[in-house]
């Protein structure tokens, strides 16, 4: 199986790469963008069959070691 995984900053929470990014895009003629938040994207290759139990460790995972909940929200999407 494999987990798929995307964070991203918390809406409050303020996204200075984001901005950056926005003003390149606007700097080379894209004016019609309104907002850029950027994140992370992680993949996770995992052993067995049982796709509840698959979920469970990847949020754990992500609540432990690869998101900081104070400020970051993720997604979980398991594929076989």
């Amino acid at each position: 199986m494999k987990a798929k995984v995307h964070i991203m900053l918390k809406k409050a929470v303020l996204d200075p790469q984001g901005k950056a990014i926005e003003n390149a895009l606007a700097s080379i003629g894209f004016k019609n963008i309104e907002d850029v938040r950027q994140g992370k994207y992680i993949e996770i290759k995992l052993k067995g069959k049982n796709r509840e139990k698959a979920k469970k460790d990847v949020e754990r995972m992500c609540k432990s070691i690869l998101s900081n909940p104070v400020i970051e929200s993720f997604t979980i999407h398991i594929e076989e």
